[in-house]
């Protein structure tokens, strides 16, 4: 219970998360976001560049004896968060695919949004199999989509196509971001300020969804009569 209490104390603190987890629990936390239905609330752009941005300064190293060099610790930071990413969205597939049309029906609760799954439902009807790679860089719909694409019986073939190249490029962007700036005078000195254009980033997908829609239904709407 004490690491329960600890783990939702420090999430907030992406940095002060990834000091007191390390390496373990930024897989978990990538895995959760993107294969349990209750990961929709963790931090993932920002947990990725904080990572690599660590891992670029030395303060993140290696687990397990290997080589703590920055280089390595780099390359094995991707290998395992890709694993878990891909493996993550694997998992919700699979969710989707045995619950079906069930879980749209679903009632709120602390740690399910039905609107969420029902926005990433309408993202994926836009945009339909890409939506397995775009979804990774807009929060919510990173833990909806493979659910979502499962429910839907998209062809397991073309899902894990989508899903390793989403899961790759997710994880490479993020991490080789922080890890290739995190040295920079202001990004060092302006950390917070960072994530949270990082975090601007992430969302504006779907602000400018909402502005759309928006537009859309009011070009839809006949003209008030005289």
């Amino acid at each position: 219970m004490d690491a329960i209490s600890d783990f939702f104390h420090k999430l907030h603190n992406v940095q002060e998360l990834i000091a007191w987890g390390g390496f373990a629990i930024i897989t978990l936390i990538v895995f959760a976001e993107t294969g349990l239905l209750i990961g929709f609330f963790l931090p993932g752009d920002s947990l990725l560049f904080t990572a690599g941005v660590l891992v670029g300064r030395g303060d993140l190293k290696s687990p397990g004896g290997l080589p703590g060099d920055t280089v390595t610790s780099i390359i094995v930071l991707n290998a395992v968060l890709m694993a878990a990413a891909i493996l993550g969205d694997t998992v919700g597939y699979w969710f989707g695919r045995k619950t079906g049309p069930r879980l749209f029906n679903r009632p709120n609760s602390r740690f399910f949004k039905r609107e969420h799954l029902l926005k990433t439902q309408e993202f994926y009807q836009k945009h339909g199999t890409r939506t397995i790679i775009l979804a990774r860089w807009v929060p919510f719909a990173r833990t909806f989509a493979p659910i979502v694409a499962g429910a839907a019986e998209m062809p397991y073939g073309t899902f894990m196509t989508y899903n390793v190249i989403g899961g790759i490029s997710w994880v490479l962007s993020c991490t080789l971001l922080g890890y290739f700036l995190g040295g920079h005078p202001w990004v060092r000195d302006n950390n917070e300020k960072v994530i949270l254009l990082i975090v601007g980033f992430s969302v504006l997908p779907v602000i400018i969804h909402w502005f759309k829609e928006r537009r859309a239904h009011r070009t839809a709407q006949p003209p008030a009569a005289p």
